[in-house]
């Protein structure tokens, strides 16, 4: 079977090789027809600390590395745009 791949924007770049990706889907709502959107935080595995918030990647499905992740980030799929919903601890 072959393993889910999802893309998303990196939300949070703070813990140690670890990044938490924002995929965001759009659905038909089930009565109205009107398109919205849905979207799912995933933490994935970052081995090399080497992608920052804001960016867009592509992550991939594996065996579970702790509670949280079961995900690896794959590859870099948009530069640095401005990120427009980063949280940011002020």
């Amino acid at each position: 079977m072959p393993k889910r791949v999802l893309t998303g924007l990196i939300v949070s770049d703070k813990g140690d090789k670890t990044v938490v990706v924002n995929v965001e889907r759009k659905v038909k709502h089930p009565l109205y027809g009107k398109i919205i959107r849905r979207s799912k935080k995933y933490h994935a595995h970052d081995e090399a600390n080497e992608f920052k918030a804001g960016e867009t990647v592509r992550i991939e499905e594996t065996a579970p590395m702790s509670k949280l992740k079961t995900w690896k980030v794959l590859e870099r799929v948009g530069a640095m745009a401005a990120p427009d919903r980063v949280d940011v601890d002020a």
